[in-house]
């Protein structure tokens, strides 16, 4: 089509609003805060910021990273998380187009970015972040009863592991957290392809926890992020990971 590319600007477009929407929600939630009131503010002056200073990306490059009042600079994370909210806006429209599944498939997506960015700040994620990811996965397709159904199939799974892993290294294998995320996955995907998303979450991991375990000496390494990452790779490109599975097990 020719006029594709202005749907996929005005898709963006959307898309980096919302992750500026999800910059407050990574702010405040995990701090019990309202989103909504008090406006957006420099955290460090408490000043009320003006419109301008909140354009998505814009304001950051014109702004120089740093508060229009106190100069104080503002993380690159912020700009981060708008950019890859437009561009995961624009990858699932060109997967799935513009309906009532794909929209809520984004949402739930866009929850898993939130979540991944708590989750490298506190080691721990808010449960009504995470269940409404989870409640909305079962409705990312017209088969919810089958999501609600591998939802409950992974997050017992997940559950299974976790007790006994735990009990055999004598400490906390698996947050609470991870066990609900993977319900998600589980609606999402199905279950052979939440197999391969935990597996290729878990390669993914394996230098960064290296890292963490030599240089920090932290065995406590976020794995929401991985297992988010994961499951977007599965979840895009699941045609092929379904021929692997019948290459594989017939």
């Amino acid at each position: 089509m020719e006029n594709e590319w202005i749907i996929e600007l005005i898709i963006f477009i959307i898309g980096i609003c919302i992750g500026s929407f999800l910059n407050v929600v990574i702010y405040r939630v995990p701090k019990s805060e309202n989103i909504a009131y008090p406006p957006s503010h420099c955290p460090k002056c408490g000043k009320k910021l003006k419109p301008w200073h909140n354009i998505p990306i814009i304001s950051y490059v014109l702004l120089k990273g740093k508060c229009a009042f106190c100069r104080e600079k503002i993380p690159i994370r912020y700009p981060v998380i708008e950019l890859s909210t437009g561009i995961l806006a624009v990858l699932i429209y060109k997967k799935c187009g513009v309906d009532i599944y794909s929209t809520i498939t984004f949402i739930v997506f866009a929850l898993f970015l939130a979540l991944s960015m708590i989750d490298f700040d506190y080691k721990a994620v808010p449960d009504s972040l995470n269940l409404l990811a989870l409640t909305l996965s079962f409705f990312t397709t017209p088969e919810i009863l089958e999501n609600f159904k591998n939802a409950l199939i992974l997050m017992g799974g997940m559950s299974l592991i976790r007790y006994y892993v735990s009990y055999f290294i004598k400490r906390e294998a698996m947050g609470e957290g991870d066990i609900i995320l993977a319900g998600s996955i589980g609606a999402l995907l199905g279950i052979k392809l939440s197999l391969f998303a935990i597996f290729i979450a878990s390669l993914i991991a394996i230098f960064p926890s290296l890292y963490n375990r030599i240089f920090k000496k932290d065995f406590e390494l976020p794995f929401i992020p991985f297992l988010t990452l994961g499951t977007f790779i599965v979840w895009y490109f699941n045609d092929y990971f379904l021929n692997l599975w019948s290459k594989l097990y017939g």
